[in-house]
């Protein structure tokens, strides 16, 4: 199986990085796809890649609510981390957010307009250099697809992660050619709407991940979600489809090496 979005820069900062890799792998998660959210958390990214070849890979990407003030500072820098090894293999994490809006109305209207500008030059990059992106879509979803639409970036290459919508916005996804990847959130009793929409794209396009450290599955909720965590929600999925696990783990790493070209 390949975990293909998770935040591992807390774990490197507490020095667990090694252990947290290790259950990954035990647990049948042989690689990792991080991603990324600021310039920080790039430059972490890319040592780990360097660390860890071939089993972990990262993206590189500002996220809507990492746009601040200093956004396009870091864009400037954003362009690097695709020109040299080890290269970020998408560029994301990157949308649109209006869930951590402001209260105040014209503060809430001049943050989503950075987000917008944000994301325009983000996707635009990712046109240019024919990457795939990740994107970010939360209480958003209708501006994210139009802004989508309009950049005339490959919808074969755009992955909607943490997917938390329902089966009428996945098939609209799906008919452009995009796909969607999901959590543990799969796993929630409150989320028959996730199932659904996992259900209407089929195994084909299906691709897992932890998002960690949050949204632990079910059985594991409450507790600080990672990679090897994605067994649970693997073993889920499957009786989901019903197909046999090893089908399901097999068929979903053999979608995200494909969508990620590693």
């Amino acid at each position: 199986m390949i975990d293909c979005h998770c935040h591992l820069d807390t774990f490197v900062r507490s020095g667990e990085i090694e252990e947290i890799i290790a259950r990954a792998e035990s647990s049948g998660v042989n690689a990792l796809v991080v991603a990324g959210t600021n310039s920080s958390d790039w430059k972490v990214y890319r040592q780990l890649a360097e660390a860890f070849p071939q089993k972990v890979f990262y993206t590189a990407g500002l996220h809507p609510t990492e746009v601040g003030d200093d956004f396009e500072v870091q864009l400037a820098e954003l362009e690097s981390f695709f020109e040299k090894s080890p290269r970020a293999v998408a560029v994301g994490e990157i949308g649109l957010d209006g869930h951590w809006l402001p209260k105040d109305p014209e503060d809430a209207k001049r943050v989503f307009a950075r987000q917008r500008e944000a994301f325009s030059r983000q996707l635009a990059l990712a046109k240019q250099l024919e990457l795939p992106v990740v994107v970010h879509a939360r209480d958003a979803f209708r501006e994210t697809v139009e802004m989508i639409d309009a950049s005339g970036v490959d919808w074969r290459r755009v992955d909607f992660h943490c997917f938390a919508e329902d089966a009428a916005q996945i098939s609209e996804i799906n008919a452009r050619g995009g796909r969607a990847s999901f959590t543990g959130t799969l796993t929630y009793k409150s989320a028959e709407n996730v199932r659904r929409a996992a259900l209407a794209q089929g195994l084909d396009r299906l691709m897992l991940e932890t998002d960690c450290p949050y949204l632990a599955p079910l059985k594991l909720r409450g507790k600080r979600n990672e990679p090897a965590f994605m067994r649970h929600t693997a073993e889920f999925a499957a009786e989901l489809f019903g197909v046999p696990a090893e089908v399901l783990f097999r068929k979903t790493e053999e979608n995200t090496r494909e969508f990620f070209g590693i």
